[in-house]
């Protein structure tokens, strides 16, 4: 990978991070599922207008839209419309890959890899310590969300690698922009169902409501996906992939810039030892192929 491209994958992944500021300063004017109709119907509105809709069945488009963007972000944004840290949220859905694995199992039998369980492990461990240990100091509702959230992410994950097995190859761009259609409504509905009350059109019109959903929709949704399809056409994914170990520091960092935000001691554990989870999970069998080369040398 060249510099160019590694300056446009940290790009990528400092705007996922500063997405969850975002995500707070969205939610102070906007109701959650209001918020997440109006993301995707700008999404849409604009990337419909240049991106060709990917050759896979309508089916297979509804089911991602629903899982990845309904399910993902109406339980992220409630979660941190009830105070789950910007920051700390941005380390929990990590775990989303965890969640895929165990998904893709239960799935597709796919099997775990020995890198994999123990990644799996660790990253248990981690989420352990956050909500087991240092839930007292969050909200438990946030918490669960959070980690509904991951899930939801986790299943959208297995659907792609069903696309694939069913024998089509979609560009990512057009999945993520053509798949937007599909939680408009349910978003909609919801709104209308729970937050009627809440709306407040004034905060909605706001520069900080729009910023907030131009950003979500276009920075992180047209710029995000579209550039890291780009990578992922260029390089071997196993290359572009580890950037997005970046997402939680970007996300702690600019938290703690932006809002103010600190986190407790068995946070930082939890988060520390999740990440770690995740980094064996990737980079196991890299590491292990380098200690043995290290070895071999040394014998």
């Amino acid at each position: 990978m060249n510099w160019q491209d590694r300056l446009i994958a940290l790009a990528i992944v400092a705007v996922w991070g500063f997405n969850f500021v975002v995500i707070k300063w969205g939610v102070a004017g906007v109701p959650p599922f209001l918020l997440g109709a109006l993301r995707f119907v700008a999404a849409a509105g604009l990337g419909l207008v240049f991106v060709r809709r990917p050759v896979i069945p309508w089916r297979w488009l509804a089911l991602y839209g629903l899982t990845v963007g309904f399910g993902q972000f109406a339980c992220l944004f409630t979660a941190i419309k009830v105070g789950m840290p910007a920051g700390l949220a941005s380390i929990v859905l990590q775990s989303q890959a965890f969640f895929t694995l165990l998904i893709a199992f239960a799935w597709q039998r796919e099997r775990f890899t020995r890198y994999q369980l123990a990644g799996l492990l660790i990253g248990g461990l981690g989420l352990w310590c956050i909500g087991g240990i240092g839930v007292g100091e969050l909200p438990w509702l946030g918490f669960v969300l959070t980690l509904a959230a991951a899930v939801s992410w986790a299943l959208s994950n297995v659907v792609v690698r069903g696309i694939v097995r069913a024998g089509h190859q979609p560009d990512m761009m057009g999945l993520v922009v053509w798949s937007s259609l599909f939680p408009i409504v349910p978003f909609l509905v919801v709104s209308a169902w729970l937050e009627a009350d809440a709306i407040h059109w004034a905060e909605v019109v706001t520069l900080r409501s729009l910023f907030a959903i131009l950003y979500l929709a276009l920075i992180a949704t047209l710029f995000g996906y579209g550039q890291w399809s780009r990578l992922l056409a260029r390089h071997a994914a196993n290359v572009v992939a580890p950037y997005s170990l970046l997402v939680p520091f970007f996300g702690v960092l600019s938290a703690a810039l932006f809002l103010g935000e600190r986190l407790t001691f068995w946070q930082w554990t939890g988060g520390a030892v999740l990440l770690a989870g995740l980094a064996v999970n990737v980079f196991g069998p890299r590491l292990f192929n380098l200690s043995s080369r290290a070895r071999t040398v040394s014998s």
